[in-house]
């Protein structure tokens, strides 16, 4: 280190400046999307009839598919230290926030709703005879 820890924010990020972080941020950038991206597909296809759930995977989808890209493009086009760290820190930040803050309010409506959904089906099929026709109906039928 020949540089003060705030003065490397501003210098351009590089193999010659960052060695260690240069290809393992790449790495990283690319493992996230191609994970990203397979997570999805599983859990979608798991929850499809879950739609709150699917729209939560969807929201991360696309933030790690943003994030991913705009790490590969600083590691092409060399930009500063600070904007892919910002960007980094951002990401993380937004993920947290889709994860933990955003979705549980809907999530806990969604399992109101379920319970509902079973409860009135329970009281509607508790009476024995209540999925059996009468005969009057299965006459006004034949017609």
């Amino acid at each position: 280190m020949l540089l003060w820890p705030w003065e490397y924010l501003f210098q351009a990020f590089d193999k010659t400046n960052f060695p260690d972080l240069y290809n393992l941020i790449l790495i990283a950038a690319i493992g996230l999307l191609i994970v990203s991206v397979v997570f999805y597909n599983v859990r979608t296809r798991q929850l499809h009839r879950h739609q709150v759930y699917v729209q939560m995977y969807e929201w991360l989808l696309w933030t790690c598919v943003i994030v991913s890209s705009l790490l590969i493009i600083y590691w092409i086009f060399r930009f500063d230290w600070i904007i892919v760290l910002s960007t980094i820190v951002t990401g993380l930040v937004v993920l947290v926030w889709i994860r933990f803050f955003r979705f549980p309010p809907y999530f806990q409506a969604y399992e109101r709703q379920l319970a509902k959904q079973r409860y009135y089906s329970r009281q509607r099929f508790t009476h024995p005879e209540a999925t059996i026709r009468t005969k009057s109906a299965r006459r006004r039928r034949r017609r």
